[in-house]
């Protein structure tokens, strides 16, 4: 039976990873409301299989120049390091596309010039040839006509059977429909109840929401008001409930009556959702089986690590820096806050597809709490991988209609007395200035990898995560913030003019500068703030020093966001701290 289930563990691995290649990169949806379902074309819409080849096999490589091995010796080290769960996999693609890699790199061949010679990356017609390293001495077009002809004469590379065929087998369709569901849709995997809350961490789970403490039962969620005092249970899962012996009165009653609580709501991006790739994953000179030890969470979270992030966090930050959320704040402000988080972020978001992710938020007006809702699509709107990056941001026409859309829509779903907060996007040119001549950890082994390098590489194959800011174009850079500024503007004109009946409205910029200038005066560099592998998206660091900055505006100039501070919180922890757990 153990056996069983964990086959079936693995292959729900492997196939939540092909699945995952397609929907849960950092760069921007599509334009439009409704995100495509997720499918399994070979080929990955090419670059981001390119990408992909060419990391692997620079690890590869570097991890043969490290520890003076064989390149064959290096593949199954780094299968070695993977964990279980998805050994199988990588083991599956060593035996396709080892003997090939080997050979070439033997040959002195670069990554760009395998994948190519593999077909995993390819030159679309009237397109520049796309590389991440500097080009061979004999040119890169030469180079990769050679590799072909070395490929030609070795044993034939057998063609990785198509993905798209996978979900085609009965046993295994109705479980890719599931998944498929779950990443268009973000709403927990495991919901036995269907309140959109899970007492399962990933796949959409309690790391994006607060934990539910009763899976089979639709009324007990996070968030709501306590039935009846809950005198006989936890309806809201914030662990308080039962009756004082003393004097017969419900906890839940005497400390959380009239204690303004209130939940916290993310509606956002990559950035909110905390995109994160582990740097020591490319990083051969840091590099073991530990490295990878959070892989398969990785993959079940796309990716994402809301745990620790700016507005949801509530563990302890393991990649880094330390975790400090405006969650946790209004926890420690009031205890009856508890659990009553939803961090409804995607990879990609904009103002236009969050219309549709909005859909997945769990609000009742008539048996919930508040909330406070942060509505933060910090980039997407003027980043995209396009050539002509400038005709496909969004006009400020479009940035009206579909923020005002959103807020209609959550005037229907927020109990009254909740609060809005629109926030500004970031001026990205600090990403170009502070990064572009530094080595990405793919380059700091040999010095031959930089951001500049990266960008160029990423834009070149049209999968960018904002062409107009992670370039060397300094006129683009500049229109690209010349846009971003004019959004920023709709967002502060709607909080200045729009009235709802359940809730108001307020706007604050990104925190970039101040969130900079703090870290200066803590001893550290710009660079920092942001994530080293992707070179877009704030840091562990940066995420919870923006906590901080938007705590203190909040406490300053809208303390009735927050509610008050309850006095019985010593007391609610005393009695309860056991059921006080995440």
């Amino acid at each position: 039976m153990k056996k069983s289930r964990q086959t079936f563990l693995n292959l729900f691995c492997i196939l939540w990873f092909l699945l995952l290649l397609k929907t849960a990169s950092c760069s921007p949806l599509p334009r439009g409301k409704d995100p495509r379902a997720p499918s399994l074309p070979f080929g990955l819409y090419k670059g981001h299989t390119c990408v992909g080849c060419v990391l692997v096999v620079s690890v590869i490589e570097q991890l043969a120049q490290w520890h003076n091995s064989t390149v064959k010796a290096a593949v199954e080290r780094l299968c070695d390091y993977i964990p279980e769960k998805l050994q199988g996999f990588c083991y599956v693609l060593a035996e396709l596309y080892g003997p090939h890699i080997a050979e070439l790199i033997d040959r002195e061949m670069n990554a760009d010039v395998v994948c190519h010679s593999l077909r995993l990356c390819k030159q679309e017609p009237g397109q520049p040839l796309c590389h991440l390293y500097s080009p061979p001495k004999v040119g890169l077009s030469a180079a990769i006509r050679k590799a072909k002809r070395i490929m030609k004469t070795s044993k034939d590379l057998k063609t990785f059977m198509g993905f798209s065929s996978v979900c085609a087998f009965p046993l295994l369709a109705n479980l890719c429909e599931k998944i498929k569901y779950v990443l268009r849709n973000k709403l927990p995997f495991e919901d036995f109840d269907g309140d959109k809350f899970s007492t399962f961490p990933t796949l959409r789970g309690y790391h994006w929401r607060g934990r539910d403490c009763d899976d089979k039962n639709t009324t007990v969620y996070p968030g709501r008001r306590p039935d009846n005092w809950d005198a006989k249970s936890d309806s809201n899962c914030n662990g308080i409930w039962g009756v004082d012996p003393k004097d017969g009165i419900p906890y839940e009653e005497k400390f959380c009556k009239g204690a303004d609580s209130r939940g916290v709501v993310l509606l956002g991006d990559s950035a909110g959702a905390h995109f994160h790739i582990p740097p020591e994953w490319m990083t051969v000179t840091q590099m073991s089986a530990k490295s990878f030890a959070n892989l398969p969470m990785a993959f079940s979270d796309e990716f994402d690590w809301p745990q620790f992030s700016e507005i949801t966090g509530f563990l302890n930050s393991t990649i880094g820096g330390w975790t400090d959320s405006l969650y946790l704040r209004l926890r420690k402000r009031n205890r009856c806050n508890h659990r009553d988080l939803q961090n409804i972020s995607q990879n990609g978001g904009s103002s236009g597809n969050l219309l549709s992710l909005i859909k997945s938020f769990a609000r009742n007006q008539l048996l919930d709490n508040p909330a406070i809702v942060i509505y933060a699509t910090i980039g997407n709107d003027v980043c995209n991988g396009e050539r002509d990056t400038l005709a496909h941001m969004t006009t400020p026409k479009e940035m009206l209609s579909n923020v005002v859309q959103a807020l209609q829509y959550l005037d229907t779903r927020l109990p009254n007395g909740s609060h809005v907060i629109l926030t500004g996007l970031v001026d990205g040119r600090f990403l170009w200035d502070n990064l572009h001549d530094r080595y990405h950890p793919l380059g700091q082994l040999n010095k031959d990898v930089t951001y500049s390098q990266l960008y160029s590489f990423l834009d070149c194959l049209q999968v960018s995560p904002c062409s107009g800011w992670l370039t060397p174009n300094e006129t683009l850079r500049n229109l690209t913030s010349e846009r971003a500024l004019q959004l920023s503007n709709v967002l502060k004109e709607i909080a200045r003019s729009e009235k709802f009946a359940n809730f108001d409205i307020f706007y604050m910029d990104f925190p970039l500068r101040k969130t900079a200038e703090e870290w200066r005066k803590m001893g550290g560099e710009p660079w920092q703030l942001i994530e080293p592998v992707d070179g877009f998206h704030p840091s562990q660091i940066a995420a919870a020093l923006g906590t901080g900055i938007t705590w203190q505006k909040a406490l300053h100039e809208w303390p009735q966001v927050l509610g008050k501070e309850n006095p019985f919180n010593d007391q609610i922890e005393a009695i309860f701290k056991d059921q006080g757990g995440h």
